[in-house]
């Protein structure tokens, strides 16, 4: 696939079929994300990969539950992956503070990126959620809480059959040449 297929085809899948996703293909996602470049090499990331179902079922409860029931389809999903956001090298966060930008936030970005083109080169479905109930994931997977999670993607066989039109402002309304 032609990376511009790749871009075009992926999207933020929200229905999963019931079909594992074989641990080899989440392997060569997790090493697009290990390869993903990160402000003074700190590769400030963790990810841990919920496959389990008990356990899987368990951390969807936690995507699911709230005030606002956003993700009711996120325990559809064969595979969780939980990405926790490291603490960057002393020189970053200098950077950051006096910058006042959260590097690491963008670093997780771009890992999570990586992870989630590299599953949609291997026919994988994907959804990055930043909504979710972070001190019931950290208790059921026991993270310690001074450990931060940054983003949940979900993985999985998507039951969609096409890819939907995206919706996104012209090359005029986001460039400016000069």
């Amino acid at each position: 696939m032609l990376f511009k297929d790749i871009v075009t085809h992926r999207q933020s899948i929200r229905g999963y079929r019931d079909k594992p996703v074989e641990r080899e293909k989440i392997e060569l996602c997790l090493e697009a994300a290990r390869l993903a470049p990160s402000a003074c090499n700190s590769q400030p990331w963790y990810f841990m990969i919920v496959d389990q179902p008990e356990l899987r079922k368990q951390v969807a409860e936690h995507i699911i539950k709230g005030v606002v029931p956003i993700n009711r389809w996120a325990n559809q999903a064969p595979v969780l992956v939980i990405i926790l956001t490291e603490k960057p090298k002393l020189v970053t966060q200098v950077g950051g503070f006096l910058k006042r930008k959260e590097y690491n936030l963008i670093d997780l970005g771009i890992t999570a990126e990586h992870f989630c083109l590299q599953a949609t080169e291997l026919g994988l479905g994907t959804c990055m959620l930043g909504w979710f109930n972070e001190k019931g994931i950290k208790k059921a997977l026991n993270i310690p809480t001074k450990k931060r999670i940054g983003l949940v993607i979900t993985v999985g066989y998507h039951d969609e059959n096409k890819d939907r039109k995206k919706i996104r402002k012209s090359m005029d309304e986001i460039r400016e040449y000069l």
